[in-house]
Protein backbone atom coordinates (compact mmCIF):
# COMPACT_ATOMS: atom_id res chain seq x y z
CA UNK A 1 0.00 0.00 0.00
CA UNK A 2 1.57 3.67 -1.10
CA UNK A 3 2.53 5.57 2.54
CA UNK A 4 0.64 8.80 2.95
CA UNK A 5 3.15 11.27 2.83
CA UNK A 6 1.87 14.13 4.75
CA UNK A 7 4.64 16.39 4.30
CA UNK A 8 5.09 16.66 0.75
CA UNK A 9 2.98 19.50 -0.24
CA UNK A 10 3.80 18.68 -4.08
CA UNK A 11 0.69 16.52 -4.17
CA UNK A 12 -2.22 18.07 -4.86
CA UNK A 13 -4.43 15.76 -2.03
CA UNK A 14 -1.69 16.47 0.67
CA UNK A 15 -2.38 20.35 -0.08
CA UNK A 16 -6.03 19.66 -0.02
CA UNK A 17 -5.62 17.80 3.16
CA UNK A 18 -4.55 20.29 4.69
CA UNK A 19 -6.48 22.98 4.05
CA UNK A 20 -9.22 20.68 5.24
CA UNK A 21 -8.18 19.74 8.44
CA UNK A 22 -7.27 23.98 9.12
CA UNK A 23 -11.02 24.66 8.29
CA UNK A 24 -12.50 21.61 10.63
CA UNK A 25 -9.93 22.89 13.52
CA UNK A 26 -11.00 26.60 13.35
CA UNK A 27 -14.90 25.66 13.74
CA UNK A 28 -14.03 24.02 16.69
CA UNK A 29 -11.74 26.86 17.89
CA UNK A 30 -14.99 29.08 17.68
CA UNK A 31 -17.36 26.59 18.68
CA UNK A 32 -15.77 26.22 21.92
CA UNK A 33 -14.12 29.64 22.69
CA UNK A 34 -16.29 31.10 25.10
CA UNK A 35 -15.44 27.65 27.43
CA UNK A 36 -12.14 28.85 28.32
CA UNK A 37 -13.17 32.52 29.00
CA UNK A 38 -16.23 31.41 31.09
CA UNK A 39 -14.56 32.89 34.46
CA UNK A 40 -14.65 36.00 32.44
CA UNK A 41 -17.70 36.15 30.83
CA UNK A 42 -19.40 34.77 33.78
CA UNK A 43 -18.59 37.90 35.72
CA UNK A 44 -18.80 40.50 32.57
CA UNK A 45 -22.67 38.98 32.50
CA UNK A 46 -23.27 38.22 35.59
CA UNK A 47 -24.22 35.38 35.38
CA UNK A 48 -25.31 32.51 37.85
CA UNK A 49 -24.19 28.70 37.71
CA UNK A 50 -27.41 27.71 36.22
CA UNK A 51 -27.36 30.55 33.65
CA UNK A 52 -23.62 29.12 32.80
CA UNK A 53 -24.75 25.36 32.98
CA UNK A 54 -27.27 27.05 30.25
CA UNK A 55 -24.77 28.19 28.07
CA UNK A 56 -22.78 25.05 27.49
CA UNK A 57 -25.96 23.41 27.05
CA UNK A 58 -27.02 25.31 24.07
CA UNK A 59 -23.77 25.41 22.64
CA UNK A 60 -24.78 21.97 21.86
CA UNK A 61 -28.12 21.91 21.37
CA UNK A 62 -28.02 22.68 17.46
CA UNK A 63 -25.44 20.54 16.56
CA UNK A 64 -27.51 17.71 15.87
CA UNK A 65 -29.35 19.06 13.07
CA UNK A 66 -27.05 20.87 11.92
CA UNK A 67 -24.96 18.15 10.91
CA UNK A 68 -27.82 16.45 9.37
CA UNK A 69 -28.77 19.76 7.28
CA UNK A 70 -25.19 20.49 6.15
CA UNK A 71 -24.78 16.92 5.29
CA UNK A 72 -27.49 17.57 2.72
CA UNK A 73 -26.09 20.69 1.83
CA UNK A 74 -22.87 19.01 0.74
CA UNK A 75 -24.26 16.87 -0.96
CA UNK A 76 -25.85 19.53 -2.92
CA UNK A 77 -23.25 22.40 -3.26
CA UNK A 78 -20.10 20.78 -2.82
CA UNK A 79 -17.77 20.89 0.52
CA UNK A 80 -16.05 23.94 -1.18
CA UNK A 81 -18.83 26.26 -0.95
CA UNK A 82 -20.72 24.82 2.33
CA UNK A 83 -17.34 25.27 4.59
CA UNK A 84 -16.48 28.62 2.92
CA UNK A 85 -19.83 29.49 4.43
CA UNK A 86 -19.70 27.99 7.69
CA UNK A 87 -16.45 29.68 8.16
CA UNK A 88 -17.95 33.05 7.39
CA UNK A 89 -21.50 32.83 8.92
CA UNK A 90 -20.13 31.26 12.38
CA UNK A 91 -17.12 33.42 12.51
CA UNK A 92 -19.87 36.74 12.02
CA UNK A 93 -21.77 35.46 14.67
CA UNK A 94 -18.64 34.57 16.69
CA UNK A 95 -17.78 38.36 16.78
CA UNK A 96 -21.53 39.62 17.51
CA UNK A 97 -21.71 37.25 21.04
CA UNK A 98 -18.24 38.80 21.82
CA UNK A 99 -20.13 41.94 22.56
CA UNK A 100 -23.49 40.49 23.68
CA UNK A 101 -24.27 42.50 26.64
CA UNK A 102 -27.01 40.21 28.72
CA UNK A 103 -27.38 36.93 29.63
CA UNK A 104 -30.67 36.45 27.17
CA UNK A 105 -28.25 37.87 24.02
CA UNK A 106 -25.46 35.77 24.81
CA UNK A 107 -27.79 32.42 25.15
CA UNK A 108 -29.58 33.15 22.02
CA UNK A 109 -26.54 33.86 20.01
CA UNK A 110 -24.91 30.63 21.40
CA UNK A 111 -27.21 28.53 20.41
CA UNK A 112 -26.64 29.56 16.60
CA UNK A 113 -23.17 28.98 17.20
CA UNK A 114 -23.94 25.19 17.63
CA UNK A 115 -24.39 24.92 13.97
CA UNK A 116 -20.51 25.63 13.28
CA UNK A 117 -20.35 22.42 15.09
CA UNK A 118 -21.36 20.66 11.55
CA UNK A 119 -18.41 21.65 10.20
CA UNK A 120 -16.52 17.70 10.85
CA UNK A 121 -19.67 16.76 8.69
CA UNK A 122 -18.09 18.64 5.25
CA UNK A 123 -14.53 17.51 4.99
CA UNK A 124 -15.56 13.85 5.33
CA UNK A 125 -17.00 14.28 2.00
CA UNK A 126 -13.88 16.78 0.51
CA UNK A 127 -11.40 14.34 2.12
CA UNK A 128 -13.33 11.20 0.45
CA UNK A 129 -13.55 12.71 -3.09
CA UNK A 130 -9.29 13.30 -3.05
CA UNK A 131 -8.03 9.87 -1.37
CA UNK A 132 -8.36 6.39 -2.56
CA UNK A 133 -10.04 3.98 -0.76
CA UNK A 134 -6.69 2.51 0.38
CA UNK A 135 -5.62 5.67 2.06
CA UNK A 136 -8.97 7.51 2.80
CA UNK A 137 -9.13 6.12 6.36
CA UNK A 138 -5.77 7.96 7.63
CA UNK A 139 -6.17 10.47 5.86
CA UNK A 140 -10.05 10.54 7.57
CA UNK A 141 -8.08 10.33 10.65
CA UNK A 142 -5.98 12.96 10.18
CA UNK A 143 -8.70 15.43 8.90
CA UNK A 144 -10.53 14.18 12.06
CA UNK A 145 -8.28 14.19 14.68
CA UNK A 146 -5.83 17.17 13.96
CA UNK A 147 -9.08 19.51 13.53
CA UNK A 148 -10.48 17.99 17.17
CA UNK A 149 -7.65 19.70 18.57
CA UNK A 150 -9.30 22.83 17.70
CA UNK A 151 -11.18 22.99 21.33
CA UNK A 152 -8.17 22.26 23.30
CA UNK A 153 -6.12 24.64 21.39
CA UNK A 154 -8.47 27.16 22.29
CA UNK A 155 -8.14 25.95 25.49
CA UNK A 156 -4.80 26.32 25.81
CA UNK A 157 -4.48 29.67 23.89
CA UNK A 158 -7.43 32.20 24.20
CA UNK A 159 -7.14 32.68 28.02
CA UNK A 160 -3.43 34.35 27.33
CA UNK A 161 -5.15 36.41 24.20
CA UNK A 162 -7.53 37.90 26.33
CA UNK A 163 -4.57 39.02 29.14
CA UNK A 164 -2.30 40.45 26.13
CA UNK A 165 -5.58 42.11 25.27
CA UNK A 166 -5.88 43.23 28.41
CA UNK A 167 -8.70 45.12 30.27
CA UNK A 168 -12.37 44.00 31.69
CA UNK A 169 -12.84 43.67 27.65
CA UNK A 170 -9.84 41.42 27.16
CA UNK A 171 -11.68 37.97 26.73
CA UNK A 172 -14.56 39.84 24.37
CA UNK A 173 -11.39 40.91 22.27
CA UNK A 174 -9.61 37.17 22.14
CA UNK A 175 -13.06 35.67 21.20
CA UNK A 176 -13.82 37.99 18.46
CA UNK A 177 -10.35 37.44 17.11
CA UNK A 178 -11.28 33.77 16.58
CA UNK A 179 -14.49 34.75 14.55
CA UNK A 180 -12.40 36.94 12.34
CA UNK A 181 -9.86 34.74 11.80
CA UNK A 182 -12.40 31.79 10.90
CA UNK A 183 -14.07 34.66 7.89
CA UNK A 184 -10.22 35.01 6.83
CA UNK A 185 -9.96 31.19 6.11
CA UNK A 186 -13.29 31.45 4.50
CA UNK A 187 -12.37 33.88 1.83
CA UNK A 188 -9.19 31.70 1.51
CA UNK A 189 -10.59 28.25 1.40
CA UNK A 190 -12.92 28.95 -1.23
CA UNK A 191 -9.86 30.67 -3.12
CA UNK A 192 -7.77 27.08 -2.79
CA UNK A 193 -9.75 24.58 -2.28
CA UNK A 194 -11.47 22.21 -4.96
CA UNK A 195 -14.47 19.92 -4.67
CA UNK A 196 -12.64 17.11 -6.60
CA UNK A 197 -9.27 16.36 -8.41
CA UNK A 198 -9.14 17.39 -11.47
CA UNK A 199 -10.80 15.77 -14.53
CA UNK A 200 -12.67 13.68 -11.51
CA UNK A 201 -16.74 13.73 -11.26
CA UNK A 202 -18.62 14.85 -7.78
CA UNK A 203 -21.47 12.58 -7.95
CA UNK A 204 -25.07 14.11 -6.32
CA UNK A 205 -27.56 12.40 -4.80
CA UNK A 206 -30.50 11.94 -7.25
CA UNK A 207 -33.20 13.48 -4.74
CA UNK A 208 -32.40 15.87 -1.76
CA UNK A 209 -34.39 16.48 1.07
CA UNK A 210 -33.76 13.06 3.07
CA UNK A 211 -31.22 10.35 2.74
CA UNK A 212 -32.05 7.62 0.33
CA UNK A 213 -32.25 4.22 0.92
CA UNK A 214 -32.60 1.56 -1.41
CA UNK A 215 -34.51 -1.38 -0.44
CA UNK A 216 -38.21 -1.72 2.21
CA UNK A 217 -36.47 -2.92 5.17
CA UNK A 218 -33.86 0.16 5.21
CA UNK A 219 -36.64 2.36 5.15
CA UNK A 220 -38.09 0.92 7.96
CA UNK A 221 -34.40 1.31 10.02
CA UNK A 222 -33.65 4.51 8.32
CA UNK A 223 -37.33 5.44 10.32
CA UNK A 224 -35.78 3.85 13.49
CA UNK A 225 -32.53 5.38 13.57
CA UNK A 226 -34.23 9.08 12.95
CA UNK A 227 -35.82 8.61 16.61
CA UNK A 228 -32.93 8.98 19.15
CA UNK A 229 -31.83 12.06 17.33
CA UNK A 230 -35.24 14.00 18.54
CA UNK A 231 -35.15 12.03 21.78
CA UNK A 232 -31.75 13.66 22.52
CA UNK A 233 -33.44 17.28 21.47
CA UNK A 234 -36.35 16.38 23.60
CA UNK A 235 -34.15 15.86 26.35
CA UNK A 236 -31.70 18.59 26.07
CA UNK A 237 -35.04 20.61 26.14
CA UNK A 238 -36.00 18.55 29.42
CA UNK A 239 -32.64 20.49 31.01
CA UNK A 240 -33.62 23.69 29.82
CA UNK A 241 -37.63 23.78 31.27
CA UNK A 242 -38.08 25.11 34.72
CA UNK A 243 -37.74 21.63 36.38
CA UNK A 244 -33.99 21.86 35.60
CA UNK A 245 -32.09 25.08 34.66
CA UNK A 246 -34.91 27.17 34.08
CA UNK A 247 -34.07 28.90 31.17
CA UNK A 248 -37.61 28.61 29.29
CA UNK A 249 -40.77 28.70 30.97
CA UNK A 250 -43.32 25.81 31.12
CA UNK A 251 -45.04 26.68 27.90
CA UNK A 252 -42.03 26.84 25.80
CA UNK A 253 -41.02 24.21 26.89
CA UNK A 254 -44.41 22.34 25.97
CA UNK A 255 -43.99 24.50 22.74
CA UNK A 256 -40.61 23.05 21.63
CA UNK A 257 -41.80 19.32 22.44
CA UNK A 258 -44.75 19.73 20.55
CA UNK A 259 -42.77 21.14 17.74
CA UNK A 260 -40.29 18.30 17.52
CA UNK A 261 -42.71 15.83 17.56
CA UNK A 262 -44.49 17.77 14.46
CA UNK A 263 -41.03 17.87 12.61
CA UNK A 264 -40.35 14.31 13.07
CA UNK A 265 -43.95 13.81 11.60
CA UNK A 266 -42.89 15.93 8.44
CA UNK A 267 -39.44 14.56 8.44
CA UNK A 268 -41.02 11.00 8.32
CA UNK A 269 -43.39 12.36 5.32
CA UNK A 270 -40.05 13.81 3.62
CA UNK A 271 -37.97 10.48 3.70
CA UNK A 272 -41.46 8.65 2.10
CA UNK A 273 -41.56 11.34 -0.44
CA UNK A 274 -37.90 10.80 -1.67
CA UNK A 275 -38.35 6.78 -1.43
CA UNK A 276 -41.44 5.60 -2.40
CA UNK A 277 -40.00 4.52 -5.72
CA UNK A 278 -37.53 2.46 -4.25
CA UNK A 279 -39.51 1.04 -1.55
CA UNK A 280 -42.10 0.26 -4.08
CA UNK A 281 -39.86 -0.97 -7.54
CA UNK A 282 -36.86 -3.28 -6.70
CA UNK A 283 -33.52 -1.08 -7.19
CA UNK A 284 -31.28 -2.67 -9.63
CA UNK A 285 -28.40 -4.63 -7.63
CA UNK A 286 -25.40 -2.54 -8.74
CA UNK A 287 -27.17 0.70 -7.44
CA UNK A 288 -28.17 -0.92 -3.66
CA UNK A 289 -26.46 -0.21 -0.83
CA UNK A 290 -26.84 -1.44 2.75
CA UNK A 291 -28.41 0.76 5.33
CA UNK A 292 -27.73 -1.67 8.23
CA UNK A 293 -23.87 -0.25 7.59
CA UNK A 294 -24.83 3.55 8.17
CA UNK A 295 -27.19 2.19 11.30
CA UNK A 296 -23.73 0.44 12.87
CA UNK A 297 -21.60 3.42 11.73
CA UNK A 298 -23.66 5.39 13.75
CA UNK A 299 -24.15 3.49 16.85
CA UNK A 300 -20.09 2.81 16.92
CA UNK A 301 -19.69 6.80 16.56
CA UNK A 302 -22.27 7.06 19.52
CA UNK A 303 -20.48 5.30 21.69
CA UNK A 304 -16.41 6.53 20.84
CA UNK A 305 -17.32 10.08 20.29
CA UNK A 306 -20.63 10.76 22.30
CA UNK A 307 -18.61 9.14 25.24
CA UNK A 308 -15.54 11.48 24.46
CA UNK A 309 -17.70 14.47 24.83
CA UNK A 310 -19.21 13.81 27.90
CA UNK A 311 -16.10 12.57 29.44
CA UNK A 312 -14.13 15.35 28.60
CA UNK A 313 -16.97 17.60 30.36
CA UNK A 314 -16.44 15.76 33.37
CA UNK A 315 -12.92 14.68 33.83
CA UNK A 316 -11.42 17.53 35.12
CA UNK A 317 -14.18 17.70 37.98
CA UNK A 318 -13.49 14.15 38.35
CA UNK A 319 -9.95 14.31 38.92
CA UNK A 320 -10.57 17.41 41.57
CA UNK A 321 -12.94 15.84 43.65
CA UNK A 322 -10.82 11.89 43.58
CA UNK A 323 -7.49 13.06 43.95
CA UNK A 324 -8.18 16.80 45.98
CA UNK A 325 -6.23 18.93 43.39
CA UNK A 326 -6.85 22.40 42.56
CA UNK A 327 -8.75 23.01 39.34
CA UNK A 328 -5.79 24.18 37.76
CA UNK A 329 -3.84 20.71 38.18
CA UNK A 330 -7.02 18.84 38.14
CA UNK A 331 -7.36 19.97 34.22
CA UNK A 332 -4.31 19.46 33.31
CA UNK A 333 -4.39 15.74 34.29
CA UNK A 334 -7.78 15.34 32.63
CA UNK A 335 -6.07 17.20 29.13
CA UNK A 336 -4.03 13.77 28.21
CA UNK A 337 -7.29 12.47 27.01
CA UNK A 338 -7.39 15.03 24.60
CA UNK A 339 -4.40 15.25 23.57
CA UNK A 340 -4.68 11.68 21.89
CA UNK A 341 -6.96 13.12 19.65
CA UNK A 342 -3.84 14.03 17.34
CA UNK A 343 -2.40 10.43 17.14
CA UNK A 344 -5.55 7.87 17.88
CA UNK A 345 -7.84 9.05 15.71
CA UNK A 346 -5.29 9.13 12.67
CA UNK A 347 -4.17 5.62 13.90
CA UNK A 348 -7.44 4.38 14.08
CA UNK A 349 -8.08 5.03 10.11
CA UNK A 350 -4.41 3.70 9.79
CA UNK A 351 -5.10 0.18 11.02
CA UNK A 352 -8.56 0.53 9.49
CA UNK A 353 -6.68 0.66 5.89
CA UNK A 354 -4.15 -1.92 6.39
CA UNK A 355 -6.18 -4.44 9.08
CA UNK A 356 -9.74 -4.10 7.28
CA UNK A 357 -12.41 -2.01 8.72
CA UNK A 358 -14.79 -4.67 10.89
CA UNK A 359 -11.92 -6.15 12.30
CA UNK A 360 -10.43 -2.82 13.43
CA UNK A 361 -13.84 -1.61 14.72
CA UNK A 362 -14.40 -4.67 16.85
CA UNK A 363 -10.46 -4.43 18.21
CA UNK A 364 -11.13 -0.67 19.16
CA UNK A 365 -14.94 -1.12 20.77
CA UNK A 366 -13.48 -4.02 22.40
CA UNK A 367 -10.81 -2.14 24.14
CA UNK A 368 -12.50 0.73 25.16
CA UNK A 369 -15.18 -1.36 26.81
CA UNK A 370 -12.59 -2.63 28.80
CA UNK A 371 -11.02 0.55 29.51
CA UNK A 372 -14.35 1.92 31.09
CA UNK A 373 -14.82 -0.97 33.32
CA UNK A 374 -11.12 0.29 34.34
CA UNK A 375 -12.02 3.51 34.97
CA UNK A 376 -14.74 3.06 36.55
CA UNK A 377 -12.48 1.57 39.33
CA UNK A 378 -10.42 4.28 40.06
CA UNK A 379 -10.64 5.71 43.68
CA UNK A 380 -8.07 7.89 46.04
CA UNK A 381 -6.65 4.96 46.71
CA UNK A 382 -4.86 4.78 43.33
CA UNK A 383 -1.65 6.27 42.36
CA UNK A 384 -2.69 9.74 40.21
CA UNK A 385 -0.08 8.94 37.40
CA UNK A 386 -1.50 5.68 37.17
CA UNK A 387 -4.76 7.36 36.99
CA UNK A 388 -3.84 9.24 34.43
CA UNK A 389 -2.21 6.84 32.00
CA UNK A 390 -5.34 4.49 32.35
CA UNK A 391 -7.80 7.43 31.05
CA UNK A 392 -5.19 7.74 28.06
CA UNK A 393 -5.12 4.35 27.34
CA UNK A 394 -9.00 4.32 27.22
CA UNK A 395 -9.03 7.55 25.16
CA UNK A 396 -6.44 5.70 22.01
CA UNK A 397 -9.00 3.12 21.91
CA UNK A 398 -12.02 5.58 22.04
CA UNK A 399 -10.88 8.22 19.39
CA UNK A 400 -8.51 5.32 17.38
CA UNK A 401 -12.44 4.25 17.41
CA UNK A 402 -13.78 7.32 16.07
CA UNK A 403 -10.89 7.12 12.98
CA UNK A 404 -12.40 3.71 12.01
CA UNK A 405 -15.53 4.67 12.09
CA UNK A 406 -15.19 7.48 9.51
CA UNK A 407 -12.71 5.18 7.64
CA UNK A 408 -15.55 3.38 6.27
CA UNK A 409 -18.22 6.31 6.21
CA UNK A 410 -17.02 7.55 2.76
CA UNK A 411 -17.14 4.10 1.39
CA UNK A 412 -20.37 3.58 1.58
CA UNK A 413 -22.17 5.68 -1.20
CA UNK A 414 -20.30 8.50 -2.50
CA UNK A 415 -22.91 10.43 -3.71
CA UNK A 416 -24.34 10.49 -0.30
CA UNK A 417 -21.29 10.76 1.68
CA UNK A 418 -22.50 14.19 3.21
CA UNK A 419 -25.68 12.15 4.56
CA UNK A 420 -24.07 10.00 6.14
CA UNK A 421 -21.67 11.80 7.72
CA UNK A 422 -24.42 14.19 8.96
CA UNK A 423 -26.32 11.30 10.12
CA UNK A 424 -23.05 9.55 11.84
CA UNK A 425 -21.89 12.95 13.15
CA UNK A 426 -24.97 13.73 14.47
CA UNK A 427 -25.29 10.07 16.64
CA UNK A 428 -21.93 11.50 18.29
CA UNK A 429 -23.75 14.34 20.18
CA UNK A 430 -26.82 11.73 20.83
CA UNK A 431 -24.12 9.86 22.84
CA UNK A 432 -23.19 12.84 24.41
CA UNK A 433 -26.29 13.67 25.53
CA UNK A 434 -27.36 9.90 26.64
CA UNK A 435 -24.43 10.11 28.61
CA UNK A 436 -24.29 12.97 30.00
CA UNK A 437 -27.81 12.64 31.43
CA UNK A 438 -26.59 9.23 32.76
CA UNK A 439 -24.20 11.18 34.72
CA UNK A 440 -26.79 13.77 36.12
CA UNK A 441 -28.33 10.96 38.42
CA UNK A 442 -25.50 8.38 39.05
CA UNK A 443 -21.85 8.71 40.73
CA UNK A 444 -18.87 8.53 37.99
CA UNK A 445 -18.07 5.17 38.62
CA UNK A 446 -21.28 3.76 37.63
CA UNK A 447 -21.31 6.80 34.46
CA UNK A 448 -18.25 4.85 33.10
CA UNK A 449 -19.97 1.68 33.28
CA UNK A 450 -22.93 2.41 31.78
CA UNK A 451 -20.62 3.59 28.34
CA UNK A 452 -18.75 0.04 29.10
CA UNK A 453 -22.53 -1.93 28.77
CA UNK A 454 -23.42 0.49 25.86
CA UNK A 455 -19.71 -0.10 24.19
CA UNK A 456 -20.50 -4.32 24.71
CA UNK A 457 -23.68 -3.89 22.88
CA UNK A 458 -22.17 -2.04 20.13
CA UNK A 459 -19.74 -4.79 19.40
CA UNK A 460 -21.96 -6.95 18.83
CA UNK A 461 -23.73 -4.69 16.01
CA UNK A 462 -20.01 -4.42 14.60
CA UNK A 463 -20.08 -8.13 13.91
CA UNK A 464 -22.79 -7.60 11.71
CA UNK A 465 -20.45 -4.61 9.45
CA UNK A 466 -20.01 -6.00 6.18
CA UNK A 467 -16.28 -5.30 4.24
CA UNK A 468 -16.80 -2.83 1.70
CA UNK A 469 -15.43 -4.85 -1.78
CA UNK A 470 -14.89 -4.10 -5.10
CA UNK A 471 -16.75 -1.17 -6.49
CA UNK A 472 -19.98 0.88 -5.99
CA UNK A 473 -22.06 2.35 -9.09
CA UNK A 474 -22.63 5.96 -9.16
CA UNK A 475 -24.65 7.88 -11.88
CA UNK A 476 -23.60 10.89 -13.67
CA UNK A 477 -25.69 13.92 -14.41
CA UNK A 478 -26.02 12.60 -17.80
CA UNK A 479 -27.32 9.87 -16.84
CA UNK A 480 -23.81 7.35 -17.55
CA UNK A 481 -23.24 5.09 -14.53
CA UNK A 482 -19.37 4.83 -13.24
CA UNK A 483 -17.94 2.53 -11.10
CA UNK A 484 -15.97 3.75 -7.94
CA UNK A 485 -13.14 1.96 -5.92
CA UNK A 486 -14.42 0.99 -2.52
CA UNK A 487 -11.62 -1.59 -1.15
Amino acid sequence: MEKLNVLDWRQPRIRLLHLSWFAFFLTFVVWFSHAPLMVYLKEALNLDNDQVKALLILNVALTIPARIVVGMLVDRFGPRLVFTGLLLSGGAVCMVFSMAQTFEQAAILRFLLGFIGAGFVIGIRLVGEWFPARQVGVAEGIYGGWGNFGSAAAAMSLPTLALLYGGDDGWRYAIATTGLVAMLYGVFFYWRAHNTPKGATYFKAKKGGALEVTSRGDFILLLCMNVPMYAALGVLTWKLSPSNIGLLSSAGAWSIGVGLLLLFVVQTIQVYRVNKENITTPVPEMHRYSFRQVAILNVSYMVTFGSELAVVSMLPLFFMDTFSLEPVHAGLMASGYAFMNLAARPGGGWLSDRLGRRKTLSVLIAGLTVGYVVMSQIDSSWLLPLAVVMTMCCSFFVQAGEGAVFAMVPLVKRSMTGQIAGMTGAYGNVGAVIFLTVLSFVDPSVFFLVIAAFAAVVFVCVQFLQEPKGHTAEINEDGSVELIEVS
